[in-house]
This record gives structure tokens, C-alpha cells and sequence, in this order.
């Protein structure tokens, strides 16, 4: 007797990838944001290597936003220059905003709290720029320096604005819910969505925390990211010292702060910098007048810029990939997960649109080979398809239909 044959094994489904908080673009932006007199507009005009934003001793001296693209410090990058020895050479750039200060009431009004929320929203990541040193010369907009007071003021601002447009998109909700029947998956979507508003605002109201603290699924991510929540943003917390605190890596509020983020917003990633120390280096131009600079402070000192830079673009989960030849050697900046269709589109949308397939290769190992030629001899460039996910440091050189 024949036995049936047994059926082969379903192949388990590539599981759906989670939504990300924020908006789906590559073309992202850091908010500088902190109360007034912190150091903000310092830490602009150096980071972006002009005088943009306007420094001053007084509350509410940045008022409109200012905008500059800065520079990803990138080995590899400099590495290609060196290779290719190109005509045009084109870094990745990270978008910085300097924002007005904050005070406590932002969030029904006071100061400039209107102005300052509406560009906090705008931006998809924040610097968040603490004062930890004293200088009887620079007025705290508190009256004294208190580091984690600050912080508290900044994170329940936020938090309440949050909350004031959960509530809002609550009530629109509801309305729209109760309009809806109980038979098509619209009406059941509209109920959801209800649901998940609910579970926002308790996370917020009742919980006290961020919302990018929530652990959420991929449908609640959709419906957060419709609302664009001021705490659904990655932060960075950059601790402003005293140069003198800064060389001697040294300063009473560091411990009290880093417990304050372990408590509030555990994973937050803490850079102590100071902006005395980088408006200094800044004012002397040449390179090696600041590496003179740096040494008579002491061995080990350096300025903080390229890390803060690298860290707001980690932050927002961007990766690069270079196109790389003797007429240019560009990174293109793409949220990490991207398909190689898409980030071809980074470029031009017709790459995207008339996309065949992309000639790939990893920077080590062209590093390892020395050039383009023996990397293919080492079958370490392919021809890379449709659903292609791009890995931080790939060389690409793109094919499309006419």
C-alpha cells in the first residue's frame, strides 16, 4: 500500500518589519533645544562652523529658527577620497536647528512656548542642551543653575503639550467611531484606533513617561506617528561644562543628571561638552592652532563636535552608502532597513521608478582588496536586486531602464 507522501514544510514568512517612530523620509532633522542661556546658539555656530545663530546674554535671543547642514565626520569617506582621488567629493550631512529657549508654561503659552513647540515638532530628533556650570556673568532664566531641574522643566512641557493633543485626537477619534457601524474593517479600524489613542495618552498621563519609552506595536506606531508627538522623538542629552570641567573630565551634576535620565528616559545616550571649549577652538581657525590648543590643555582633550554630530545621526537610525568614481565620491544618507530601490531613489526618483539592479560591494572589502578591479576578481562585488536591504559602509553603482 502507497503511504501518502507528507507534505514539505511551510516555509516560515520573513516576519513584517516594525514601523519605525517618525516620519519615513532620509531627510531628517535635529532640534538644538534647551532653556534660554544654556549654551544652545554656542553649540550651533561652532557645530555648523558659522555665525547663524545668535548668541547673546539675554532670554529669547534665537528667535526665528536657524538651519545649517553639518558634516558626519566618516573614515571611510576620507578613505574613498584618498582611492578615487575624485573631482567632487560630497560628505554626509546631518540637519541641526537651533531653537528658541524654553520656559516653564511653554506648553499653554508662556515666553515663546507656541514658536518654540511648533519647531520642536518639525524636527525629527532632539539635542537637548543642559547647563551644568556656573558663570555669575550669564543669567539663568531660573535664577540659578540646577541641571535636573531644567530637565524636568523641559521634559513635563513636552509631556503636557503631548498630552493636550492626545486628548484632542481622542475626541476626534470617538466622534468618528461612534459615526461608524460594526461590518466593514474601516468601522473596526476606527474603533481601534480609539483604543490605541487611550493607551497613548495613559502611557503619558498615567505612566509619566515618553512616548518613545511605550512599547509599541506596528498598527499603534502608525496611528502615533499621525499625530507627531514632541516625546515620540529619539534625545540626546549634550551636558554643557566649563572648560575647566570639561579637561579635568570632572563635574558635580554629572551623577545627579545621569541618574535623572536612568530614572526618566532609561537608553538615553549623555555627551558631556563645552561650548566655552569649542567657541574657543572655533576663534582660531587653523587647524593647528586648536591642536596646540588642545595639547597645552592636556593629553586625551578634544573637542566633542564630531561625536555629538555622529550621535544625532545614529540617532535617528540613519546609515550611508557612497557612489564612489573618479568625477565624485558622495555618502547618501538612508534610514537604516531601506531597500536597494529606494535608496537609489535617494538619488534621482527615476532610480527608483526604473530600477534593475545595483553593482554592491562592502567598504572593507574594497579596504581589503585596494580596488574596484580585484574586488571583483575576489567575488566580493554582486549584482544586488529588488529586495536588497542596504548595509551601512555598501559602495553602489546603480542600473535603470531608459
Amino acid at each position: 500500500m502507497l503511504l501518502p507522501k507528507k507534505m514539505p514544510p511551510k516555509k516560515n514568512a520573513a516576519p513584517a518589519e516594525k514601523p519605525r517612530l517618525g516620519r519615513p523620509s532620509n531627510n531628517l532633522k535635529m532640534g538644538i533645544v534647551g532653556l534660554p542661556n544654556v549654551g544652545k546658539s554656542t553649540l550651533f555656530n561652532t557645530i555648523a562652523k558659522c555665525d547663524l545663530g545668535k548668541s547673546a546674554n539675554f532670554p529669547y535671543a534665537t528667535i526665528e529658527p536657524e538651519e545649517a547642514r553639518v558634516p558626519v565626520p566618516d573614515d571611510r569617506f576620507l578613505w574613498l577620497c584618498s582611492l578615487y582621488k575624485p573631482k567632487s567629493e560630497v560628505p554626509a550631512f546631518l540637519t541641526c536647528i537651533d531653537i528658541a529657549g524654553l520656559t516653564a508654561g511653554a506648553s499653554t503659552g508662556a515666553g515663546l512656548g507656541n514658536a518654540f513647540l511648533s519647531n520642536v515638532r518639525a524636527v525629527d530628533g532632539i539635542f537637548q542642551v543642559i547647563r551644568a556650570f556656573d558663570d555669575s556673568d550669564i543669567v539663568h532664566v531660573e535664577g540659578d543653575v540646577n541641571p535636573t531641574r531644567d530637565m524636568e522643566i523641559i521634559s513635563t512641557e513636552l509631556r503636557l503639550k503631548d498630552i493636550e493633543w492626545v486628548e484632542k485626537n481622542l475626541d476626534t477619534a470617538r466622534k468618528n467611531a461612534r459615526s461608524a457601524g460594526n461590518n466593514s474593517l474601516e468601522d473596526r479600524k476606527k474603533k481601534e484606533e480609539v483604543a490605541i489613542i487611550e493607551k497613548v495618552l495613559h502611557c503619558l498621563q498615567e505612566e509619566n513617561r515618553d512616548v518613545r519609552k511605550g512599547d509599541w506595536n506596528g498598527k499603534e506606531i502608525d496611528v502615533i506617528n499621525n499625530m507627531m508627538l514632541l516625546t515620540a522623538k529619539p534625545v540626546i542629552y549634550l551636558v554643557n561644562l566649563s572648560e575647566r570641567d570639561y579637561v579635568r573630565k570632572k563635574n558635580k551634576w554629572l551623577p545627579k543628571i545621569k541618574e535623572w535620565i536612568d530614572q526618566n528616559n532609561p537608553g538615553d545616550q549623555l555627551i558631556p561638552f563645552s561650548a566655552s571649549l569649542e567657541e574657543q577652538l572655533f576663534s582660531l581657525g587653523e587647524e593647528q592652532a586648536q591642536k596646540e590648543y588642545l595639547e597645552k590643555l592636556g593629553e586625551g582633550v578634544s573637542s566633542a563636535l564630531g561625536k555629538i554630530t555622529k550621535s544625532g545621526y545614529d540617532g535617528l537610525d540613519l546609515i550611508r552608502y557612497f557612489t564612489a568614481g573618479p568625477d565624485e565620491v558622495r555618502a547618501w544618507s538612508i534610514r537604516r532597513g531601506l531597500k536597494a530601490p529606494q535608496a537609489a531613489g535617494v538619488i534621482h526618483s527615476d532610480f527608483e521608478n526604473k530600477f534593475v539592479c545595483g553593482d554592491i560591494m562592502a567598504f572593507e572589502d574594497l579596504k581589503e582588496a585596494g580596488s574596484e578591479n580585484a574586488c571583483r576578481a575576489n567575488g566580493k562585488l554582486a549584482q544586488k536586486g529588488k529586495t536588497y536591504e542596504m548595509v551601512d559602509g555598501d559602495i553602489a553603482h546603480w542600473k535603470c531602464g531608459a
